[in-house]
């Protein structure tokens, strides 16, 4: 067995992801389109927790694609990482910002045209009502509303106000591994995993890269301490949201106490009613 690096940790993700030859596999793969030309823009922030700090990544990247018709397209793709639920709050306040943002737009024939975002979110946790599915693809259609028939043909103001998505779902990767990229992204653990065991005659040729660019990872002090920082700040995460949680409950156990206080008031008081008459 070999041991690698959790890439779920955002120093190892942003480490990997910062080989183009890997990224553009990876993200080409999920796509299912070809990558010419990609370009990381990485979007960092920093974290302090008792005078230690962490840098944390959200990675984007600036990419010229080519479609199965054989269109050229530049568009943005924004790679986000969520561990809990309310990370939803943020992703949406991020793609607005990447929206409003004035470097996210080309110049063509004298006009300013905002390039198009395509979101790819790993995902700590199973969605509802999808959660077996490892990697589940956002499409849109146009259609007439008439009759529902598919419209051909892009347009610029729907592309750039709208986007497709791509969900890889963590857990699932575990249950199903039914072609080569989904055992490529069953490298991920959830949790505060730091070391990952693999097979690695198991694991898909085209994708030893990733396993070589996650030994290095894993044989790196300053990453290991950044992944020792991060688990301690997703541990406060935790009880936070625990806390909320418990709070919450709280609350609504308050909340149907008094509505059954207020219901058996409204029922003496109908009763004190029918003794009066």
């Amino acid at each position: 067995m070999t041991k690698i690096a959790n890439p779920i940790y955002d120093v190892v993700f942003k480490y990997l992801m910062s080989d183009n030859k890997i990224a553009k596999l990876l993200i080409s793969d999920l796509l299912g389109v070809e990558i010419i030309k990609l370009e990381l823009r990485p979007q960092e922030f920093i974290t302090n927790k008792e005078n230690r700090t962490l840098t944390v990544y959200r990675v984007d990247f600036k990419a010229e694609i080519v479609l199965k018709t054989g269109e050229k397209l530049v568009v943005l793709i924004e790679i986000q990482k969520a561990k809990f639920t309310t990370d939803l709050i943020r992703f949406r306040k991020y793609l607005g910002e990447q929206y409003a943002s004035k470097q996210n737009v080309i110049e063509k024939k004298d006009k300013t045209i905002p390039l198009p975002i395509i979101t790819i979110y790993f995902l700590g946790y199973g969605l509802d009502n999808n959660k077996n599915i490892p990697i589940i693809r956002v499409k849109r259609q146009y259609l007439d509303n008439y009759n529902g028939a598919n419209l051909k043909g892009k347009e610029l103001f729907i592309e750039t106000l709208t986007h497709d998505s791509i969900i890889v779902q963590i857990p699932a990767l575990k249950k199903q591994r039914r072609n080569d990229l989904e055992k490529a992204l069953s490298v991920f653990e959830v949790g505060k995993i730091q070391e990952v065991s693999i097979n690695e005659n198991d694991y898909p040729e085209r994708y030893k890269p990733i396993i070589r660019q996650l030994l290095r990872a894993i044989g790196n002090e300053k990453i290991r301490k950044t992944m020792d920082i991060e688990d301690e700040i997703l541990e406060d995460l935790e009880k936070k949201e625990r806390l909320i949680s418990k709070q919450k409950n709280e609350l609504e156990e308050k909340d149907k106490t008094i509505s059954k206080k207020d219901e058996i008031i409204r029922e003496l008081q109908e009763q004190l009613k029918k003794l009066k008459k």
